[in-house]
């Protein structure tokens, strides 16, 4: 994915930069990629705006989650989750995926309290 889109980047820097990648050339060219502050592309936003919106934070299966975004199990646990869950904008529990308090802030959308009354990040992981 880096090298992605380091290539993209760098095309986009001789396409409309002057050759190089500076500051400016950077986030001009992460925003027409559609690459925020975090690092989230359209697809980590949706996987979360599902999770929220949809399963009300989780917790939620893969498969659920899969179905809902029409995407494949195997795209979702190997290319979406893996960064989320390193940033902590997603924690895997016993009951499935829960969205935690950071990405709903990330999302702009007011933090609803589970209804066991504990936080994403008090649950026990399952790794």
């Amino acid at each position: 994915m880096a090298n992605r889109l380091l290539r993209r980047t760098r095309d986009f820097a001789q396409v409309r930069g002057q050759g190089r990648l500076d500051v400016r050339t950077v986030d001009q060219a992460l925003d027409i990629l559609q690459i925020d502050d975090h690092g989230l592309d359209e697809q980590d936003r949706s996987y979360l705006r599902a999770l929220i919106q949809t399963y009300n934070g989780g917790p939620a299966g893969v498969e659920a989650l899969a179905a809902s975004l029409g995407q494949e199990r195997d795209t979702l646990e190997d290319v979406v989750e893996p960064f989320l869950l390193q940033i902590g904008f997603v924690a895997r529990t016993r009951q499935g995926r829960v969205a935690t308090r950071a990405a709903y802030e990330h999302l702009s959308v007011p933090y609803r309290e589970p209804a066991d009354g504990r936080d994403a990040t008090d649950q026990d992981s399952l790794f």
